[in-house]
């Protein structure tokens, strides 16, 4: 089954766009805050606009306009009503809502977000309102289920705490594919019910770190993120499933230290609040400005995890807490120029919903099964295999027997340990072979060519085509093919030399050591001339100095180590890292004992070459010990 991300712009074939709402709420006046009796410095003008003396010249007032302005008298129910309610239904829909509760200290943000037991605020009015949703259309839509759970943490110092679970560490933000925020080790806590939220909220938010200040007696110290998920699944196929997740943000408010008095442990905490505030601000900032530069959502905690609520995929309400005395004049003109910059953000919501989708099975060819079955990937054994037809009909036959070439390897060998007289006579017989070669491979390509034309003239005209004009009796010489990365020069290939021909060659005094560069010939000479299908000559040839019997043991000592050798056994063979060794338990227990060594090229990576390789190391190494 597959999972398939179904946005709802593609569904409705429109993209949908949701401006921030923000709405105000003006703290009661409060006399005590106002020692010098100097009044009120915020003023309501109507639902939607206040306005606040200008600092520059108190003769003027400055206006600004929300979506709502909640005035001293108005109530928790009022504010959850017309700023929060709204957004609810689009929890059932699949999409996101966040509520945030911004502005100083000592402004009213946390009894807005939780209230009292008399007046219960934001977050528990929200989490009623969703399972009273939640019943309704469970009446109407059979063919559904829901389901809720809560996660609840805060932003401590930039450290990511688990609320539910206090004795969790500073947990990590990530981000999956669909630029979705997720927070690995959080916990998730199913809810049956709003009593069964009430249970395990009240006893987490205790938890929170709160301290007293100057001007708050119980001042939060930290930013709670409450986060209520909402799943809709389908009973019936295709099992659509809708995931809508609800934000309801207490911010931690900005601090000026000179008023607080804070110091110590306070100050430290004041400075990471107003630090992640700052950034809270240039991500405002950003997405106002446009032209698609970076938004700085990760030089913050508080703003990572904001990021789908300020220019993400929610229905997103902001409501800005102000206090009217003129000695909270400055954080009350901060907090609402911030609220009008808010005010500009758009968000783009979609629908998150997965749909399974039934796998098809491809009918696979009977080289990519047998590809699989031996554990190696497939398009490397399709590839393999490729190369293989594409290199077969390129290969050269020539009238030569390939043992010419090791007389030719001789004669080069020869050829630099000869005095002056005798390297010349040998230049000379290299040169008469060498054009008698080429002789030879000009008439065997004629001759090829000839006689694929008589073979499709003979199978045109029916004969058989069995002329011995065009046949060749001589075994076919194979050769290396030259690649683009590294061409070889092609070697002269000669027939092979009579034994009386030889013999004066071989008689020839060795007058001078060979040098490091004749060394190094040689060994380029080795490698370049060794014909494919002769690779492993050099390889095989020791076993033939090798009494059977001794062969033999020693080929059923490596075989009994490696199956009922342990792991540092196993790693104490040649060649054999963790890596193989690893592979040969796990093949040992799916498959049993090896009956052979040749059965180790069933391992993953142990080609025939290898496995040459590693029976003469073993072998040559047990005969030492």
């Amino acid at each position: 089954m597959a999972a398939q991300r179904v946005a709802e712009d593609v569904a409705k074939g429109t993209k949908q766009t949701s401006r921030v709402r923000v709405a105000v709420r003006l703290r009661p006046y409060m006399h005590k805050q106002d020692q010098k009796g100097e009044g009120a410095c915020v003023r309501r003008l109507d639902t939607e606009t206040l306005e606040i003396i200008n600092w520059r010249n108190a003769t003027e007032t400055l206006q600004y306009q929300f979506d709502v302005f909640h005035g001293e008298e108005t109530t928790q129910q009022e504010v959850f009503l017309s700023s929060v309610k709204p957004i609810l239904p689009h929890l059932l829909k699949g999409q996101n809502a966040s509520v945030l509760a911004y502005g100083p200290t000592g402004a009213g943000k946390t009894h807005t977000m939780l209230g009292s037991q008399e007046q219960p605020g934001v977050i528990p009015r929200a989490v009623r309102g969703v399972f009273n949703l939640v019943k309704a259309k469970e009446r109407e839509d059979e063919g559904w289920d829901y389901s809720i759970g809560m996660s609840y943490l805060e932003i401590y110092n930039e450290k990511v705490l688990d609320l539910l679970s206090p004795s969790a560490q500073d947990l990590p933000i990530r981000e999956d594919k669909d630029r979705n925020i997720l927070i690995p080790g959080l916990t998730h806590t199913p809810l049956s019910s709003f009593s069964n939220f009430h249970s395990h909220f009240i006893p987490a938010s205790l938890n929170r770190t709160t301290a007293s200040t100057k001007l708050n007696q119980r001042s939060s110290r930290s930013h709670a993120i409450l986060l209520i998920k909402v799943v809709r699944t389908q009973r019936n196929p295709p099992h659509r499933q809708q995931t809508g997740k609800l934000y309801l943000v207490d911010l931690a408010g900005s601090e000026d230290n000179r008023r607080t008095g804070n110091q110590g442990i306070r100050l430290k905490e004041s400075g990471a609040i107003n630090l992640s505030l700052f950034t809270l601000s240039k991500v405002v900032d950003s997405l106002n400005a446009g032209g698609g530069g970076r938004v700085p959502y990760r030089d913050s905690k508080l703003t990572r995890l904001l990021q789908d609520s300020l220019g993400g995929s929610s229905h997103s309400v902001m409501i800005t807490n102000i206090a009217p005395e003129y000695t909270y004049y400055f954080d009350t003109f901060t907090a609402l120029n911030f609220a009008a910059k808010s005010k500009q953000i758009v968000n783009k919501p979609f629908v998150r919903e997965t749909v399974t989708v039934p796998s098809v099975q491809v009918k696979r060819s009977r080289k990519e099964q047998e590809a699989g079955l031996s554990g190696e990937p497939q398009k490397k054994k399709l590839k393999d295999v490729k190369k293989t037809d594409q290199e077969e009909p390129t290969q050269l036959h020539s009238p030569t027997d390939p043992s010419v070439l090791n007389r030719l390897i001789a004669l080069e060998k020869l050829l630099m340990g000869t005095p002056v007289k005798e390297r010349l006579n040998m230049h000379r017989e290299i040169q008469e072979l060498k054009e008698k070669q080429k002789e030879f491979e000009s008439k065997a390509k004629v001759l090829k060519v000839t006689g694929n034309g008589a073979t499709r003239n003979s199978s045109d005209s029916g004969s058989s085509g069995d002329s011995p004009l065009f046949r060749t009796y001589l075994p076919p010489l194979h050769r290396k093919q030259s690649t683009a990365a590294k061409p070889q020069k092609q070697q002269a290939v000669v027939p092979p030399l009579q034994v009386s021909q030889l013999q004066p060659l071989q008689q020839c005094p060795v007058v001078k050591k060979p040098s490091v560069c004749l060394k190094k010939k040689q060994k380029n000479l080795e490698q370049s001339e060794v014909p494919e299908g002769k690779e492993n000559v050099k390889d095989t040839g020791w076993e033939s100095h090798l009494d059977k019997s001794v062969l033999d043991q020693s080929r059923h000592k490596i075989l009994q180590v490696l199956n009922s050798g342990s792991l540092k056994d196993l790693k104490g063979l040649q060649q054999i890292g963790d890596k193989k060794a690893k592979l040969i338990l796990g093949w040992r227990e799916i498959q049993g004992c090896f009956t052979q060594l040749e059965d180790l090229t069933k391992i993953e990576g142990i080609t025939a070459k290898r496995l040459s390789s590693f029976i003469k190391a073993n072998i040559l190494s047990m005969m030492g010990t």
